[in-house]
């Protein structure tokens, strides 16, 4: 193979919930494109993120983080991820290496033992560990799977990531630019923007209300005589306890959940933005297949 000639191909991001797959995405491309969160289960979608260098071009996909489902939601999220494996031309599992080795990641192992996929084991968070640590932990996940490479690295820091694009370049095959250069997702503008909604919600919020709300952009436009873009969006709860702690006292949660995500709308959309925020009811959604379609989860299902 030519290896000045110029690289492409896809590449999955799979590992159990809260590893730190959507910090890397973002780590790589240089700007928010998945939602970041302490909280699991954060990504409910594929997201696609696009690299571009004058060597080749990268398509991640992130994928919901692999879990024990509990609902058509759940359902929906684990069969994101079958799918994808068998989409890309590379997967990388990524573990944390502050984490010992549990039974979520033997599940993920099971599942890649299935695919012919070429893998990458990505160990997030050496930040968190002292170095010694590292061989034991490597030598552990390396008795489990014959991993093509594997990577340390700190997607919050930044450290190994070079070295890491490097080694998926080297593996993709030579191929064409799939995007043009300026482009950094195919997400739609307004899945981007909902996103951001509701990582702020993730960020405010406690207990069973983040995993019970979805976000759905209702209108968005510029009007003829205004610079700013108008966004009418809808936070969607499952129960009327959830609607009140959203809204807060004196509507006080819902205007810091509207501040925080403005600004990130407006860095995105690069122009003033109008943000009104709803909040609605829709019992037991997360069970409801025409509901689910509705708010997006319909790809793969």
């Amino acid at each position: 193979m030519n290896k000045t000639g110029y690289k492409s191909g896809f590449v999955a991001l799979i590992g159990r919930p809260n590893v730190g797959k959507s910090t890397l995405m973002n780590q790589i491309i240089g700007q928010k494109i998945a939602i970041m969160s302490d909280k699991p289960q954060t990504t409910r979608n594929k997201i696609r993120a696009v690299y571009t260098s004058e060597q080749g071009q990268i398509i991640f996909l992130d994928t919901p983080g692999v879990h024990k489902p509990k609902s058509k939601l759940g359902e929906f999220m684990n069969t994101t991820v079958e799918n994808t494996l068998n989409e890309v031309d590379l997967i990388l599992f990524l573990v944390d290496a502050s984490e010992k080795l549990g039974p979520g990641d033997r599940f993920i192992i099971e599942k890649l033992e299935k695919s012919k996929t070429p893998v990458f084991l990505v160990i997030n968070k050496i930040d968190k560990v002292h170095p010694e640590t590292l061989l034991p932990f490597i030598e552990e996940y390396r008795k489990l799977y014959d991993f093509k490479e594997i990577i340390p690295v700190s997607a919050l820091q930044g450290n190994n990531v070079h070295t890491l694009m490097e080694q998926i370049l080297e593996l993709l095959p030579q191929g064409p630019q799939y995007y043009p250069p300026g482009q950094v997702t195919d997400s739609p503008e307004q899945f981007v923007i909902s996103e951001l909604i509701r990582e702020k919600v993730l960020h405010l919020t406690r207990e069973e209300v983040p995993h019970s709300i979805a976000v759905a952009i209702e209108h968005m436009a510029k009007k003829e005589d205004s610079q700013a873009v108008y966004i009418y969006a809808a936070i969607y709860a499952e129960k009327e306890s959830q609607k009140g702690i959203l809204v807060g006292k004196g509507g006080s949660m819902l205007k810091e959940i509207g501040k925080r995500a403005r600004h990130d709308i407006e860095r995105l959309l690069g122009t003033r933005i109008f943000l009104e925020l709803r909040v609605k009811v829709k019992k037991d959604w997360r069970n409801q297949d025409r509901l689910l379609r509705n708010f997006g989860f319909n790809e793969d299902f």
